[in-house]
């Protein structure tokens, strides 16, 4: 269990017992408003023992504490990403397709995949960007199988939402002109033949939930396999430890995943804590939920917790399966669609918040995100106002009458700061012109919810973007590509002590630990980062170039820099 902080007037005075760590010299950005900037500070038994200033530190050491010289440099609390999908990582046994612009760079990597493993059973592949498909139509298994041949293909898409197969996947795992839904997707037609073009829809709802898992183990796809997700977590998992991420929030897991988790714990892999969340999709049962609450009571650690529940009320904006209250750009009737009816969605929610569950709900779409805001306002209404923290995961496309309900309904703006670059979602890209430019203003808008007082909990949603929180803060503040480069809607920009609020205390805040995590203060656990540079010190494209020195976790250091 967490230990409690202890009264100051409990606290050992400085004299009485050496510390364990001291940093000094520092530019210690704290994110405590109390004290809101220091020059060094001081770790024992695992929190933080003093934050200060001048030489008071020397007081403190002793002949076994690790005394580190930060020379100016920036020392931040451990970064909170609150939405990383630390389970998915990047697969190595996976043709990775990030930044391939075209069908024939895609078919090129494939073909280099064959070259190295010519005796593979499937092509498995990862990270295509819709833009990548000409004509801004949707890929299909044709497009496919001139790279692959009669070797089944299975890809996945850069936001995991869609799955593309080729005809030989189509028929190792039964898909027809008959299949509407499977397991882990819904087979898109072609509207002229009636037969499945290859093109599954719905991949992150239904392919990642347990019932979706099994069912592509149980058809032999490597991807599914136990082994190889052990691989992908324990990879993002080094990872984090070196971004100096000390808590990751990993979203959507069934009960079946927690053993993997657990694994990590024993096998000294999980050096950030993490907060799993449960995926609740529609039709999830009583029984179920006793489950869920059952696992959350059994894992209550300070390293590893269980306990929000994940749902999704629309998909994504690039294949126009997200809902928006207008028409898609170029279309005179499709908004996309919700996956439950308001009413009822309002009810499930309601049902959640009565029995104390918080509930992290994907919503990208403005339509999506109202209905989500209008089922948080049922809640409160027939349950009366409690301290939920409910979730809007992504808040992609927010019509500006919503903003101010954030802050009024105590709904946490979880974000992710990268998806809103120009080279990500900007002008020329699928998302931009999904929505259209009359609807350019509602993307990503962070400081105006900030404004209104909304709490921002921002994150990498790794592997869809990159893991690095810098690279989020690059984004956040300039919503600039990584090449520079024009902002898009730079209205919406951040300022870097708002941003790292977002990485650090916002984010403890949005899974309720903040009074643990997320500042720099005597008492709180000592997860705290070192960087290379003083952020505040240098232009925002500077950030891309800073790392990580020296991350501690609860007063131990995870990550030393070469």
């Amino acid at each position: 269990m967490i230990r409690p902080a202890a009264p100051a007037a409990d606290r050992p005075a400085a004299a009485d017992r050496p510390a364990d760590l001291v940093l000094h010299s520092a530019h210690v950005h704290t994110v405590d408003d109390s004290r809101p900037r220091a020059e060094a500070i001081a770790v024992r038994d695992g929190r933080i023992a003093w934050v200060g200033d001048g030489d008071d530190w020397r007081a403190l050491t002793g002949p076994d504490t690790e005394v580190v010289d930060a020379r100016g440099r920036l020392v931040l609390p451990g970064f909170v990403d609150s939405h990383n999908h630390v389970r998915l990582g990047s697969d190595a046994d996976c043709v990775q397709l990030a930044g391939a612009r075209t069908l024939e760079e895609i078919g090129a990597r494939i073909a280099e995949r064959l070259r190295c493993h010519p005796d593979a059973d499937w092509i498995e592949g990862e990270a295509f960007d819709y833009s990548a498909i000409p004509g801004g139509r949707m890929p299909t298994a044709a497009d496919l199988d001139r790279f692959t041949g009669d070797r089944p293909a299975f890809v996945l898409s850069y936001d995991v939402h869609t799955a593309w197969l080729n005809t030989a996947a189509l028929r190792r795992l039964g898909i027809d002109r008959d299949t509407g839904q499977t397991a882990y997707g819904t087979v898109r037609k072609d509207p002229a033949t009636g037969e499945p073009t290859g093109f599954l829809t719905d991949f992150a709802v239904r392919g990642l939930s347990r019932d979706g898992h099994r069912a592509l183990r149980a058809a032999g796809v490597p991807w599914a396999d136990p082994d190889r997700q052990y691989r992908r977590l324990a990879g993002s998992l080094d990872m984090a430890a070196r971004y100096g991420i000390t808590t990751v929030v990993e979203p959507q897991n069934s009960l079946d995943d927690l053993p993997l988790f657990e694994r990590a714990l024993a096998e000294g892999r999980l050096r950030s804590r993490l907060v799993a969340g449960l995926f609740h999709p529609r039709g999830t049962t009583a029984e179920d939920l006793a489950a869920f609450a059952e696992a959350a009571r059994r894992h209550r650690s300070d390293r590893f917790r269980v306990g929000p529940l994940k749902l999704y009320i629309d998909d994504v904006v690039e294949p126009h399966t997200a809902a928006l209250l207008e028409p898609y750009a170029g279309h005179h009737s499709h908004r996309g669609e919700t996956f439950y009816p308001p009413e009822e969605f309002a009810e499930v929610l309601a049902g959640l918040d009565a029995a104390g569950f918080q509930a992290f709900v994907h919503a990208t779409g403005d339509r999506g995100i109202r209905t989500v805001l209008d089922a948080v306002e049922h809640a409160r209404t027939v349950n009366g106002p409690r301290d939920a923290r409910h979730q809007i995961v992504h808040v992609e496309c927010l019509d500006p009458a919503d903003v101010p309900r954030f802050a009024e309904l105590g709904v946490v703006a979880c974000m992710q700061p990268r998806h809103c670059s120009p080279d990500i979602a900007g002008p020329g890209r699928d998302w931009a012109e999904a929505v259209g430019e009359h609807r350019w203003t509602k993307a990503w808008p962070m400081r105006s919810l900030h404004r209104a007082g909304a709490v921002l909990a921002l994150s990498s949603d790794w592997n869809v973007a990159e893991m690095d929180p810098l690279v989020g803060l690059y984004t956040a503040v300039t919503r600039r590509g990584l090449d520079g480069g024009e902002p898009w809607m730079p209205g919406e920009t951040l300022d870097l002590a708002t941003a790292l609020r977002g990485y650090t205390l916002g984010s403890a805040h949005a899974v309720h630990l903040e009074r643990e995590l997320g500042s720099l203060a005597p008492g709180k656990l000592a997860d705290l980062v070192l960087l290379s540079d003083d952020l505040f010190a240098v232009e925002p494209k500077a950030y891309l170039d800073a790392r990580v020195e020296l991350g501690v976790l609860g007063g131990e250091v995870v990550h030393r820099a070469d």
